[in-house]
């Protein structure tokens, strides 16, 4: 299963394309539902394999770690988190931009969406997916930094679109455990806003 909030990729074309992209959906369709039956770590690759009707081989070029049957959309999640940034309304700060991304994308789960709710449970129940996502988000914080320096005409390197890159990206991390998971996660983008704010006036 792919994270359910990225955008359906685009409609392979050809024959072979096709194929590949079924066997691949057919891999993790099996992964998801055996995952969500019997929890991630209680199932095994080759078990995978074998409710996908494939080899462990075939398993292993589509998907080359465990974890990726869960988490397997890295280019385009760290796509959509530069988006939020480069075409937010005129206007719009760049930690409010970068709420608002969290709040869709990450927080889905606490608007009562079934999938959602699974989807996030297996990975907050299982401590392998939980390292996983959580390195595999942080992973673009260098991106998100360069991104944020180009739109407020800092320096490539500057220490504060690094810290605010980091901190973004740990905000809905820091806010598991709260009863009112949104409210945790905006009041963590308070704290960014007004410290952005404050070096911006400063500037």
């Amino acid at each position: 299963m792919s994270q359910p909030e990225s955008p359906a990729p685009a409609a392979p074309t050809g024959r072979r394309e096709r194929k590949k992209a079924a066997t691949r959906q057919a891999i993790s369709d099996a992964a998801m539902r055996l995952f969500l039956e019997r929890g991630y770590d209680d199932v095994g690759i080759r078990e995978i394999a074998d409710a996908a009707d494939v080899s462990t081989t075939t398993l292993f070029k589509h998907f080359p770690v465990k974890e990726a049957l869960v988490l397997d959309e890295d280019a385009d999640q760290e796509a959509l988190l530069l988006a939020a940034v480069r075409e937010r309304p005129e206007g719009q700060s760049i930690p409010a931009a970068l709420r608002e991304h969290a709040l869709h994308y990450r927080m889905a789960a606490a608007n009562g969406d079934d999938r959602f709710t699974a989807f996030f449970a297996l990975i907050n129940d299982t401590p392998a997916l939980r390292d996983y996502v959580q390195a595999m988000w942080l992973r673009h914080a260098a991106a998100l930094a360069q991104v944020i320096a180009e739109e407020s005409g800092l320096p490539a390197r500057d220490p504060a679109c690094t810290a605010l890159a980091h901190f973004a990206l740990e905000a809905p991390r820091s806010a598991r455990g709260h009863d009112d998971l949104r409210q945790a996660v905006i009041r963590a983008f308070d704290l960014l806003e007004s410290g952005w704010g404050a070096l911006a006036s400063g500037r």
